[in-house]
C-alpha cells in the first residue's frame, strides 16, 4: 500500500507514519508539508492507494486540494484528517469525494480502525457529526427501509461486500443484491459508495443483532 500524508506539522506526519505502519507494516509513506508539494507527489505517483489530507494548509485551501486530487486521480481514496470537525466541513469534504473524515483528536485505536474501514471500501465519519446529522434527519424524514434492508445497510457501512453480507445474514447473494437495489432506491443514489455517503450524512446507523 502506498499512502501520501499531507500536513504542515512534522510531528503529525511522523505520528501518522506510525499509525500506517500498524495498519500495514509494508506500507510506503510519502509526505508533503503543503498543497503544492502534495499535488506534485500525486503526479509523480499516480498509483497512490490513499491520501491523508489536512484541510488547514499554509499555501492552499485544503478543499481545493481535495477537489483537485479527486478530479485527477479518481481511483485514489482521500481521507481528510483535520482539527476541525464541524458538520459543514465534514459534509463539504464528503460532497467533494472524500471517503472519510477523521478528526485529529481521534484516539489512536479508533484512527487505525477508521483507516481499516476505508481500506475495506467503507466510509468513515466522526460519531459526533453522525449524531448531529441524525437529529436533523429526524425532522426531515428518513428513508423507509425494512428491518432486513437496515441490516444490509449496516453491513454496507462497515465496508462488507455482497458475499460477506450474505454469509453474515444467511441469505443468498441474489437476495442481498435485491436488498441493495431497494436501499439505493430509498436513498435516491446509484451505487454503493453513494449509498454509504448518503447514509452517513443522514446519521443512519442501524444495528445488526
Amino acid at each position: 500500500m502506498k499512502v501520501l500524508v499531507v500536513d504542515d506539522h512534522t510531528l503529525i506526519r511522523e505520528a501518522l507514519r506510525n499509525v500506517l505502519a500498524e495498519l500495514d507494516p509494508a506500507c510506503e509513506v510519502l509526505d508533503a508539508p503543503d498543497g503544492a508539494m502534495a499535488l506534485r507527489l500525486a503526479g509523480k505517483h499516480p498509483g497512490l492507494d490513499l491520501v491523508l489530507l489536512d484541510l488547514n494548509l499554509p499555501d492552499m485551501d485544503g478543499f481545493a486540494v481535495l477537489a483537485d486530487l479527486r478530479q485527477r486521480y479518481p481511483a485514489t481514496g482521500v481521507v481528510v484528517l483535520s482539527g476541525v470537525k464541524d458538520q459543514k466541513s465534514v459534509t463539504g469534504a464528503i460532497e467533494l469525494g472524500a471517503v472519510g473524515y477523521i478528526p485529529k483528536s481521534t484516539p489512536h485505536e479508533v484512527m487505525v480502525s477508521a483507516l481499516r474501514l476505508v481500506c475495506a471500501g467503507g466510509v468513515y465519519l466522526p460519531p459526533e457529526v453522525l449524531a448531529g446529522a441524525h437529529r436533523a434527519s429526524r425532522s426531515a424524514g428518513e428513508p423507509q427501509l425494512t428491518e432486513r434492508e437496515g441490516e444490509v445497510l449496516a453491513l454496507m457501512l462497515e465496508g462488507k461486500s455482497n458475499k460477506l453480507i450474505c454469509r453474515k445474514l444467511g441469505v443468498t447473494e441474489a437476495t442481498v443484491k435485491n436488498h441493495v437495489t431497494a436501499i439505493l432506491k430509498a436513498l435516491n443514489v446509484t451505487n454503493r459508495t453513494e449509498a454509504v455517503i448518503a447514509a452517513g450524512r443522514l446519521g443512519w446507523k442501524p444495528k445488526v443483532s
